[in-house]
């Protein structure tokens, strides 16, 4: 009798690891929640070549951050950015890291809390996300030029 779980193993056959690394600059996006996964499908392509496997993706930053969420509607994203904007509010009296701006401090807070990496399986050459779901740049600061990525896809 089954356990009433739908798992879908694979066997590894092949020794020989594929790996591809590419950083890259985004474009400079204003504060809040957006939507990258499209972007860094075309970084690297060579995903395509991979069977099984996973894709990290690391923020080479403090204030700003990644997160895998909801992908095909927008207001998700507005809702996100107002969370966090009362969740870690500006000017808190508490604060002393406040020589770079208001925004600073709790960009990095922020940042903390969502993480600066995430790890997507690659299944048939592609990213296994779920149907909803999509990679965010938050970024957590008001005006900061383009943000950096590592994209390391690894498998067989």
């Amino acid at each position: 009798m089954g356990s009433g779980r739908n798992d879908v193993k694979f066997i590894l056959f092949s020794s020989t690891m594929k790996v591809y690394q590419s950083e890259i600059q985004l474009k400079s996006f204003s504060r809040g929640f957006h939507l990258i996964t499209s972007t860094i499908l075309e970084a690297l392509p060579e995903i395509r070549h991979i069977q099984t496997g996973q894709l990290q993706v690391f923020i080479k930053h403090t204030s700003a951050s990644l997160t895998i969420n909801e992908n095909a509607d927008p207001t998700v994203r507005v809702d996100f950015e107002s969370h966090f904007n009362q969740m870690v509010p500006e000017d808190a009296p508490y604060y002393i890291h406040t020589y770079e701006g208001p925004d600073d401090m709790p960009a990095h807070l922020k940042s903390s809390l969502l993480g600066s990496s995430v790890q997507i399986p690659i299944t048939r050459g592609r990213l296994n996300l779920g149907t909803w779901q999509g990679i965010y740049l938050c970024e957590h600061r008001n005006n900061v030029p383009g943000r950096k990525l590592v994209l390391t896809a690894f498998g067989v």
